[in-house]
């Protein structure tokens, strides 16, 4: 993969450095004043400390500012996604001005172990995710590590793969899917609101695909061999090889990112179109 001519994004927060407390949750996970809180509620209210230590820990009250900096010049990984981020934000820039819209461009925040998002206490365990409340991906760059060695997955676009992705999500909350299938799932049953989640992973797989076609397009940056790596990516995150490898058995009703062979084709038809209308999901019947 050709990235390294590529610009930086001026988007990205690091917040590595102090594992837990840099991420700005105590040691403890709430602090001496959380612990006497708790005490003094519980004597009025008959609540188990504990159960109150458990939500103070939870609440953004108890999480102070996290303490961000600007990644180090020679971390070869952090300026990996810093410009992997940067070609996120100029395809979607000309996707969305090209509809008459404006881009709001998501931060890109680099953690250890946890940190404090507006969806809770993200955790390295989780894996890269995007927090729509906060417009922000975060990703704890051992993931990576994880990628090429449990999943048998290395290679660079196959790493971008997994920005792309997250960003596809912030896609889906500026052009309101995201609240759509959030609100459909409240109303809907277990196996229903799983459905819907598939339908909007597997769009986010697409857009990912959209930003691979059009990233090379406008800057040629894929080698031999780049698209294949992403493909097996995609496929060694399938729902189904997951729960294989976890349990030993399929259980498709329980399926919230789809199948390997889902991930890949809608990966694969976003970016042989490199079109996002030809990523709706919500329409497609089978997937």
């Amino acid at each position: 993969m050709r990235i390294d001519d590529y610009r930086e994004s001026d988007n990205v927060e690091d917040r590595r450095g102090g594992g837990i407390s840099a991420g700005g949750i105590s040691a403890g996970g709430v602090g001496v004043g959380g612990v006497i809180l708790a005490l003094v509620v519980s004597y009025f209210t008959g609540i188990s400390p504990s159960t109150l230590l458990g939500l103070l820990e939870q609440s953004p009250a108890t999480q102070h500012a996290p303490a961000t900096h600007k990644p180090p010049a020679d971390d070869k990984s952090a300026l990996f996604v810093s410009k992997v981020l940067a070609s996120t934000e100029d395809v979607w820039t000309d996707v969305f001005r090209a509809n008459g819209q404006q881009y709001e461009k998501p931060r890109l925040v680099l953690f250890e172990r946890a940190t404090p998002t507006a969806c809770g206490t993200g955790q390295t365990a989780m894996g890269p995710f995007y927090c729509p409340g906060d417009h922000k991906v975060y990703i704890d760059l051992a993931f990576y590590r994880e990628l090429k060695d449990r999943f048998q997955a290395p290679g660079q676009f196959a790493q971008a793969y997994v920005i792309a992705h997250e960003v596809g999500h912030h896609v889906q909350n500026l052009i309101g899917v995201a609240n759509k299938v959030h609100a459909a799932q409240q109303r809907a049953g277990r196996a229903e609101a799983n459905a819907l989640s598939v339908r909007m992973e597997l769009q986010a797989d697409c857009f990912a695909g959209v930003w691979g076609k059009r990233t090379d397009t406008m800057k040629k940056i894929l080698d031999p061999g780049d698209l294949e790596s992403a493909l097996t990516a995609a496929s060694a995150i399938g729902d189904d090889r997951l729960q294989q490898q976890a349990q030993g058995r399929i259980v498709p009703e329980s399926f919230t990112h789809g199948s390997s062979e889902q991930r890949v084709r809608w990966f694969r038809r976003g970016f042989e179109s490199g079109d996002m209308k030809q990523c709706n999901t919500f329409k497609a019947n089978p997937l």
